[in-house]
């Protein structure tokens, strides 16, 4: 299974939560999508998957997969309740000890919400005989990581990507033995040299 981040927005370039609004690609965001989908037609995919946000569909499209995507409700990114829009840095200026896998959000999710959320897809991609690629989110696709590898959807926090990313998770010999083949590649981000993290 292929999983691929969107594409860079206004709000991942000033690290701001972005869960539910629904921004489009910056110019850069839509770039880097086309340049992945040069990577990814060099891949056979018998199903392709995206949320139903602008900014994964757009993402999907442009990488050329458009026609074929199906939406999947349960892609979406996770829901920042209160914090929707907001920096890390503001939210511990209230909360200092905030982790957002740890705390979930006011009136939004918990990661035990968004790990729900993440099993029904990969229930539904193990009945898939074929090669299957996702367009999604940071934290979402982070959760459903760790679910895929039977982890709980806290041990998300341990997996980090970085916009307009390229990651396969399959198996090692058997359906029993869920690995990473690949991850984050194909980033193009200026993150910080300390790892001073990219929001969604």
């Amino acid at each position: 299974m292929c999983i691929v981040r969107h594409g860079e927005t206004a709000w991942t370039v000033t690290g701001q939560h972005t869960g539910r609004t629904d921004i489009p690609l910056t110019a850069s965001g839509e770039e880097r999508a086309r340049a992945l989908g040069a990577r990814l037609r060099e891949m056979r995919f018998d199903d392709v998957f995206t949320s139903p946000l602008q900014r994964a569909k757009r993402t999907c499209e442009l990488a050329g997969f458009g026609a074929s995507a199906i939406v999947d409700v349960d892609l979406v990114e996770w829901d920042y309740g209160e914090y929707e829009g907001r920096r890390t840095a503001e939210i511990r200026a209230q909360r200092p000890t905030w982790e957002l896998f740890e705390d979930g959000c006011p009136h939004g999710e918990s990661a035990a919400d968004v790990g729900a959320r993440a099993d029904r897809v990969i229930d539904r991609l193990r009945l898939r005989a074929g090669n299957v690629i996702l367009f999604g989110h940071r934290d979402m696709l982070r959760v459903m990581t760790a679910r895929w590898l039977q982890f709980p959807a806290l041990e998300g926090r341990r997996f980090y990507l970085d916009v307009g990313s390229l990651s396969l998770l399959g198996y090692d010999h058997t359906t029993s033995e869920p690995v990473i083949r690949l991850w984050n590649e194909g980033s193009l981000s200026a993150e910080p040299a300390n790892g001073a993290p990219q929001k969604t």
